[in-house]
């Protein structure tokens, strides 16, 4: 697969999006004895020209000729350091890739209806095996890693994540002393106040783990010339809460919004309790922002957007999933955790 994708947005902050590439742009000037040694036999190459954009790698078209004389090609992607290790590899020791099927795509938002279906039919198709929240290898966001271990409810994890992107975001922003008192009031009153009345209270709530790619904002997603439907690539993959997928089609820096998040709604459906859905989704929002601004450190940018979101979050929610058990005096007779998950 390729994409024309050329980021619109840049103006937004040239600071932010405006980096220059850490890949070298020689690495996809040729094929090297790695991607040959992987390529159908018998395939002559005919040509590596760039395509597409990326703003951690480099990628290309290989053009090759089958032995019966037909057109093939593939798209690669290039990156180095020592993160891409775990992801890709060739010859040179500090370069690796990955090599598919290349797909020639165009630069647009696909159709709301028609998205929003295939994304519910994708998350109604990927069910955990195990029935954990996790993924068996690690993933990255960018240039950071994604550990998921397997856990059994969707809080314990999302809790484990976030406290993995505060402590990145940190590293790369420096302490801030409100950032950390607000982190503190996210962490142990708005994560389990909005998380736990899903799974439980309610006799037989429990949410199912289902595959998401949890990066899916319109950077990650393309049309197929060819059949005139999404391509979506460069996944952040973990079964998970199915709403946590619409996270990146919150903010309005994105071309993929507010009408693709109530299209899907009207195919899957609310998690109960209803009532609390935007207020998850500016949570998950928080944990895709924090990953944002872990990436350009100096630029606070994101920092202070997740700031003010936190803020919100944490002054409507003081007295935590504790105050949600006084309101539903139902619910906390039905609830087995004791308040502990």
């Amino acid at each position: 697969m390729a994409s024309s994708t050329t980021f619109k947005y840049a103006t937004l902050d040239p600071t932010v999006w405006n980096q220059p590439n850490p890949v070298p742009i020689d690495v996809i000037l040729y094929v090297d004895d790695a991607i040959k040694s992987i390529l159908p036999p018998g395939n002559k190459i005919i040509s590596i020209t760039q395509s597409g954009s990326s703003y951690w790698a480099r990628t290309a078209n290989i053009k090759t000729e089958t032995p019966d004389g037909e057109e093939q090609s593939f798209f690669i992607k290039v990156q180095c350091g020592d993160y891409a290790q775990k992801l890709f590899a060739s010859d040179d020791p500090d370069k690796f890739f990955c090599l598919c099927e290349f797909r020639q795509l165009v630069e647009d938002v696909p159709d709301v209806e028609v998205f929003a279906s295939m994304v519910a039919e994708m998350h109604n198709r990927g069910i955990s095996p195990d029935g954990k929240f996790s993924f068996p290898v690690p993933t990255y966001g960018g240039r950071l890693p994604m550990i998921y271990p397997p856990s059994d409810t969707w809080e314990a994890l999302f809790t484990q994540v976030m406290d993995t992107t505060f402590i990145v975001e940190e590293e790369s922003q420096g302490v801030d002393e409100d950032m950390q008192a607000l982190k503190e009031a996210i962490m142990t009153k708005v994560i389990p106040r909005l998380l736990r009345p899903m799974e439980t209270g309610g006799v037989g709530r429990r949410l199912v783990p289902r595959l998401v790619h949890s990066d899916l904002w319109d950077g990650n997603v393309a049309i197929d010339v060819h059949t005139n439907l999404p391509v979506i690539f460069d996944g952040i993959c973990l079964y998970a809460h199915n709403e946590y997928e619409l996270t990146p089609w919150r903010p309005t820096r994105h071309n993929i919004g507010r009408p693709y998040i109530d299209a899907y709604l009207r195919h899957a459906g609310i998690t109960g309790p209803a009532e609390d859905f935007e207020d998850r989704n500016l949570l998950y929002c928080i944990k895709f922002n924090l990953n944002s601004s872990a990436h350009y450190p100096g630029n606070l940018l994101f920092r202070n957007i997740v700031r003010e979101e936190m803020r919100e979050l944490v002054n409507k929610y003081p007295n935590g999933y504790e105050g949600w058990l006084e309101a539903h005096p139902d619910e906390a007779a039905a609830d087995t955790t004791n308040g502990k998950g």
